[in-house]
């Protein structure tokens, strides 16, 4: 029985380590942060997809992740937004909001959000992780999962 009690003290011991481990990101970085996020939706709201582009790391190994699997590349990535979404009306007003924003290490956040497309011809929403990183002093998104409400 000792045993076993000692087994679980050191297992909550170690699980209570990582959860601190997943600090809130500092106030400054999450402002940061979240100044690219509304330089996004502001991008996309006026039709701009290469500004908000801008939001992704210019990367061979930039990740985009939706209902259709993976998407390597910022090309890539850019090349599938001008597909999807061909004019401003097919774009609609964007929104985001966002759950959580925690970091990683120092250079390093994830963000767990929502996101809200209104369109005239019809609505979309949907859940996104975006994992963040900061490259000298500013911050950029390195892989996106996004997935549309079902």
């Amino acid at each position: 029985m000792n045993k076993l009690k000692f087994l679980l003290n050191i297992y909550l011991f170690f699980f209570s380590i990582y959860l601190m481990s997943q600090n809130a990101t500092h106030e400054r970085d999450s402002l940061e942060i979240m100044n690219v996020m509304q330089m996004q939706e502001n991008a996309w709201n006026s039709g701009n997809i290469d500004l908000f582009m801008e939001g992704y790391l210019k990367s061979n190994s930039v990740v985009f992740s939706g209902s259709n699997g993976p998407i390597y590349g910022w090309e890539e990535t850019k090349k599938k937004y001008l597909i999807s979404y061909p004019n401003k009306k097919s774009m609609g007003n964007l929104s985001f909001k966002i759950n959580s924003l925690n970091s990683v290490t120092n250079e390093v956040s994830l963000m767990i959000g929502e996101y809200y497309l209104k369109r005239s011809d019809d609505d979309s929403s949907g859940y996104f992780t975006l994992l963040w990183k900061k490259i000298d002093g500013k911050w950029f998104i390195v892989s996106d999962h996004t997935s549309a409400k079902q």
